[in-house]
């Protein structure tokens, strides 16, 4: 169930303006506003729920799917050179929206660890 004051679920119902580069039933894809690389986009489920906390394992198969979709999205934005997946799971963890959501991120600028 979406909720009135998400910014995601604002989004996916097109009432915020977003560069969408992919959508279907269960997910969307757009840019973030403010990428930290070349390419910086947000993959989303449509089902509001928190974040990876909130998942059991009842959800694997529809968070399968989702994470199948990452090769593809990532192709056709033309990453070729390897790409990072993040999602961040409650306050403490930098998560700012409290909607699921993960940053795939790629472009030259990620030669640098992140732990």
């Amino acid at each position: 169930m979406m909720t009135e004051t998400c910014i995601f679920c604002k989004i996916i119902k097109k009432d915020l303006p977003a560069i969408i580069v992919f959508e279907n039933e269960e997910f969307i894809v757009f840019h973030d506003k403010n990428p930290i690389s070349e390419l910086h986009l947000l993959l989303v489920t449509k089902k509001h729920i928190e974040s990876l906390q909130s998942i059991s394992i009842n959800d694997s198969e529809w968070l399968g799917r989702m994470i199948a979709l990452i090769p593809e999205i990532i192709i056709q934005n033309g990453c070729k050179n390897g790409f990072r997946v993040i999602s961040n799971a409650g306050t403490n963890s930098g998560q700012e929206i409290p909607h699921l959501h993960f940053h795939i991120i790629g472009g030259n600028s990620l030669h640098k660890k992140i732990l």
